[in-house]
């Protein structure tokens, strides 16, 4: 299940579980969908992979023999920041953005 984490890893934007505009890559780095377009041009700093939306959890559980949903299973409460300065960002970024996420 995905770890539903609380911040844009590179603004520190507060992304709450219902957050439409926050994005991961396969390994749940998460950014805002601002960040996301603007510096790093859909390459994730730390593995180079794209970005998809982060599904939202619903809130509660709709089928209660499951116990799923945010009641069951909330949103982690770390927040996360990318270990890479900007400067390094960009130089990642502008090495591999002229590429499909599918092809890097």
């Amino acid at each position: 299940m995905l770890e539903l984490r609380p911040n844009c890893e590179l603004c520190d934007k507060d992304l709450p579980p219902d957050a439409a505009d926050a994005r991961i890559c396969s390994y749940e780095c998460t950014y805002c969908a601002d960040c996301v377009e603007r510096e790093l041009h859909d390459v994730c700093p730390t593995c180079g992979g794209g970005f998809a939306p982060r599904p939202i959890r619903p809130k509660r559980a709709w089928r209660e023999t499951l116990k799923l949903g945010l009641e069951n299973h909330p949103p982690s409460t770390r927040r996360v920041h990318s270990k890479f300065t900007r400067a390094d960002i960009a130089a990642h970024v502008a090495r591999i953005r002229h590429l499909k996420p599918e092809e890097r």
